[in-house]
């Protein structure tokens, strides 16, 4: 079920939110409801948590990167340093 809200904004924020729609495709409704599920969840993060995420998500879209598991390690560094 679906409930009318009338909300009382800055105009730089109503602003904001019609570029942000704008720009996203989605309806501001839409996207007050997913802002509150994420808070609901859990999901808001830090800055510090954010920035760790896209850097992770940059290392694991990166070809020169390597993830191998902890014995894979082991073998590795024991092949480098003894042969």
């Amino acid at each position: 079920m679906k409930t009318k809200l009338t909300l009382t904004v800055h105009k730089s924020a109503y602003d904001a939110a019609k570029r942000y729609s704008r720009r996203t495709g989605k309806s501001i409704s839409q996207i007050f409801e997913e802002w509150f599920e994420k808070i609901e969840s859990g999901d808001i993060k830090s800055e510090k948590q954010r920035s760790a995420a896209r850097l992770l998500k940059t290392l694991e879209l990166s070809r020169s990167v390597k993830i191998l598991d902890d014995k894979s390690s082991i073998n590795e560094h024991v092949r480098r340093k003894f042969v």
